[in-house]
């Protein structure tokens, strides 16, 4: 008869085959992936390689258990602003990356440290790597991930170096350095090549912008000056050379040069506008003297007589304002003439006894009355008889 085990010795039974049990199979072990403490941001430089070191482990797995997993290792890059795209990918032992990715080590391994090579500035960003391991049937075990940051430094790109100014005795020049790329931004410094060697500092010196200010030159400070961009990741250097001089330089001549030609065409300039100024004022008056109509002779008889030797003739109307005469004019009487203007006449001669009379001009019974003569401003002048011996009466 066979006796069965106690109480004490079941539970002991059953701790064994539970151990058992957790030893054979990997139900309980989860992937945990690793990153170096204080590699998680890492610097490279342009053109280098670089390692970005990760690993996984099983969570709860004894060291003398069999490797049962599968794992799926995939690399992802994340940059700002962009989407995110898969750098390399591992999968039932076919490896797929992009140009100069790869894994350091051969798989499967646990080891799934990434290495990048060739890197250029467009390489930085947010790399994740994710790990899921699968057990022999296929089925997903679990998951883990990690971040690391990766920053691509350029060195400074050789500098272009300028003198800004003319270097003359006594006056300001400013001497500038940059560097069209650099990552990160670059810093300047200025010295001066023997046998006068000299390094400058601030405030002549802006390290940011690369500027160099020299002031009140003098023949002494003629040389060759070196500018040094630098960065973290490398320098670069060009130079100028300061010739000061003496006297005006080219440029200067022929600024003066040109300035006195200029100044010579706008004097010339003045003077053709100020004669054509002058001609144009003399001829209005021109047209006004050719377009004028000259006055008409005074309809006295040649040979007639008139007031007296030194006497004038006033108010004198225009031969249009008067008509013919008409009848004979009657001794001694008045002949009012329209007052125009006042005209100096000269002296009359005497007529010789043979000549006819003179006609008085009288107005027409339809020419000008003489009281609207009168409101004209007319004055009546009289002209004195002849006597048949020739006298004036």
């Amino acid at each position: 008869m066979v006796s069965l085990p106690g109480r004490p010795a079941a539970s002991l039974l059953r701790f064994l085959f539970l151990g058992l049990s957790a030893l054979a199979s990997p139900a309980r072990a989860q992937p945990e992936l690793h990153v170096p403490a204080g590699l998680s941001r890492l610097q490279a430089v342009e053109g280098a390689a670089v390692v970005l070191p990760a690993w996984y482990t099983l969570k709860g797995e004894l060291s003398s258990a069999q490797q049962w997993e599968v794992p799926l290792v995939i690399w992802f890059l994340e940059q700002k602003g962009k989407q995110l795209k898969q750098v390399l990918s591992y999968n039932n032992g076919v490896v797929s990356s992009k140009r100069g990715v790869s894994l350091v080590h051969s798989m499967p391994s646990r080891n799934v440290s990434l290495q990048l090579q060739g890197l250029r500035e467009e390489d930085s960003g947010s790399y994740h790597c994710s790990v899921n391991v699968y057990d022999s049937q296929n089925v997903d075990k679990g998951h883990s991930s990690a971040i690391l940051e990766l920053s691509v430094l350029v060195p400074p790109a050789p500098p272009s170096c300028r003198l800004l100014g003319v270097p003359r005795v006594g006056t300001n020049v400013t001497l500038s350095c940059q560097s069209p790329r650099s990552k990160p931004a670059a810093q300047y410094q200025w010295e001066r090549l023997p046998p006068s060697s000299q390094v400058f500092f601030a405030p002549v010196l802006d390290a940011i912008r690369g500027s160099l200010s020299l002031t009140n030159l003098s023949t002494s400070m003629s040389g060759v000056y070196i500018c040094k961009a630098h960065n973290q990741a490398g320098s670069a250097k060009c130079n100028v050379t300061l010739e000061v001089s003496t006297g005006p330089g080219p440029a200067v001549v022929a600024g003066a040069v040109v300035g006195t030609l200029v100044g010579l065409g706008l004097l010339a300039g003045l003077v053709l506008l100020y004669q054509r100024w002058n001609k144009a004022l003399e001829e209005p008056a021109n047209d006004i003297k050719e377009d004028a109509i000259a006055p008409r002779a005074l309809p006295w008889p040649k040979g007639s007589d008139t007031i007296s030797k030194n006497g004038t003739l006033s108010s004198v109307t225009s031969a249009r304002a008067l008509r013919p005469p008409q009848g004979p004019p009657r001794p001694g009487a008045l002949t009012p003439t329209p007052s125009l203007s006042i005209q100096a006449l000269p002296s009359p001669r005497l007529p010789r006894t043979d000549e006819a009379h003179p006609q008085p001009v009288l107005p027409s019974p339809g020419g000008v009355s003489s009281s609207a003569l009168s409101r004209m401003g007319a004055v009546p002048v009289m002209v004195p008889a002849q006597s048949q011996a020739g006298s004036l009466v």
